[in-house]
């Protein structure tokens, strides 16, 4: 019989496509007997709520850690390292980061990835593609990594107020591939997506 419930943890990113800023993976950790589903209702996909959505559910995940309820943690590789390393190995090496800083101890750990991602080999995994929408550990990752990134490009913006950061979070819309033409690249941007 166990005696120490084990836990579960959901891993998510966002991020991976932007022209600038960093890649983040949220990782969230619960004890499996914690019914995330009912403890927040309005929980989905953050590609799916609004940025207002977003920031109830965020606000809340600090709640409930502060309580010890859950544990969370955001990882960021940034657009320096991503061009060094490439976006694969970027990603892999700041999932086992986050992971690793939540569950240092594989053994009663169950990790639930979204999409392609990975955890270190000696944890035991499930990678589900659109997982952020099914497994509510991964949906709580997602909105970890969403707003935490989000909230570093708007301090970004203030740092390179020329490519509107605040808005398309460096994502390669319209005006901020304008800027780019006009301005050149800022120290945030990954010159290997400017070369693709």
């Amino acid at each position: 019989m166990r005696l120490v419930p084990k836990m579960i943890l959901g891993v998510d990113e966002a991020g991976r496509g932007p022209l600038a800023g960093p890649v983040a993976i949220g990782v969230i950790a619960v004890p499996e007997t914690f019914l995330i589903a009912r403890e927040f209702p309005m929980l989905a996909d953050s590609k799916l709520l609004s940025p207002l959505a977003r920031a109830r559910l965020f606000k809340l995940m600090r709640a409930r850690m502060r309580v010890g309820d859950i544990q969370f943690c955001v990882r960021f590789t940034s657009a320096r390292r991503i061009d060094k390393w490439g976006l694969t190995r970027a990603v892999r090496n700041t999932v086992s980061r986050g992971v690793r800083a939540l569950a240092p101890d594989p053994s009663d750990v169950r990790i639930f990835l979204d999409g392609l991602l990975t955890a270190p080999e000696e944890y035991d995994q499930q990678t589900i593609v659109g997982g952020d929408e099914a497994v509510p550990a991964i949906a709580l990752a997602s909105i970890a990594a969403k707003v935490t990134r989000d909230r570093f490009m708007v301090r970004m913006a203030k740092l390179f107020p020329h490519y509107g950061f605040e808005i398309h979070k460096g994502y390669g819309t319209k005006a901020h591939r304008l800027a780019l033409k006009k301005y050149g690249p800022s120290a945030i941007h990954r010159m290997s997506f400017l070369r693709s």
